[in-house]
């Protein structure tokens, strides 16, 4: 008798098994309607789903929420370009020259202590409070995790593949170009996953700042009017922000790194 699973089996298994972890998210969504519509929840405290849900669609149609999402967006796109821009030539400066190593290294070691949120009040006094202080921040907390991860994956390349490379007769631009960036490529993606979730998480905080527009804007005047709603609307959209950003650096690597047997058949 035959002890393979059939296909049919198989296929049952993995729906059961991603059908049952959507269980506790829906029933915690009951039990948070159910509790605000018994008043057991209070709607300054917490406003329900169905309204967190109708506020949504009516911000959306308004043109209200795409806005102010595509302001955010831009601040943290900007803020992280210029963190990332500024971690990879950091970390290529530190990675492929001990000079450099050990010019930089000491440096970044001291910024990774010092706490990105911590710099607020320095950074207001230094930019003031316009766009500038909130783009900064975002490129002050990005740059350390892909300087960390590329200059890691720089270090850590096969030296078997260097020597290999030396001997087929390649300059050092060559070795560079063709063995040591390849190679540290899936490190550097790590880091830009690292990079795009930091940003996100400062710019909730980088958008308290005297803000005009963006989500951050929407979520102070929501609480001077406690409306609930729409804070839990933006909250929902940050993490839509992040995921989605995710998303798109997963999908990056399935291409990028499809010579990796882990990668392959993803």
């Amino acid at each position: 008798m035959s002890t393979s699973l059939s296909l049919p089996a198989v296929r049952k298994f993995a729906f059961d098994l991603g059908g049952s972890r959507w269980v506790s998210p829906i029933v915690f969504l009951l039990l948070w309607e159910l509790g605000s519509r018994t008043g057991l929840i209070p709607e300054r405290t917490l406003a329900a789903p169905s309204a967190v849900i109708s506020t949504l669609l009516g911000m959306v149609v308004s043109g209200e929420l795409p806005s102010n999402v595509l302001v955010s967006t831009l601040r943290a796109l900007v803020g992280l370009t210029i963190g990332v821009t500024v971690g990879v030539v950091l970390a290529l400066v530190a990675g492929l020259s001990r000079s450099g190593e050990a010019t930089v290294d000491p440096l970044m070691q001291i910024k990774r202590t010092i706490p990105t949120l911590a710099l607020t009040p320095l950074f207001i006094v230094w930019f003031g409070i316009g766009e500038t202080p909130k783009i900064a921040l975002i490129a002050f907390a990005s740059v350390f995790p892909i300087y960390l991860n590329l200059y890691s994956g720089i270090r850590g390349v096969d030296l078997r593949l260097i020597e290999g490379a030396r001997s087929f007769g390649l300059s050092r631009s060559e070795l560079i170009l063709h063995v040591i960036l390849p190679g540290a490529l899936p490190s550097l993606l790590v880091g830009l996953r690292y990079s795009l979730s930091v940003s996100i998480l400062v710019l909730v905080v980088a958008e308290q700042i005297n803000a005009s527009a963006g989500l951050g804007y929407l979520i102070n005047n929501a609480r001077d009017f406690m409306r609930t709603d729409i804070i839990v609307v933006c909250l929902m959209v940050y993490a839509i922000l992040g995921l989605g950003a995710d998303w798109i650096v997963r999908a990056i690597e399935r291409r990028a790194l499809v010579w990796r047997p882990s990668i392959v058949g993803q």
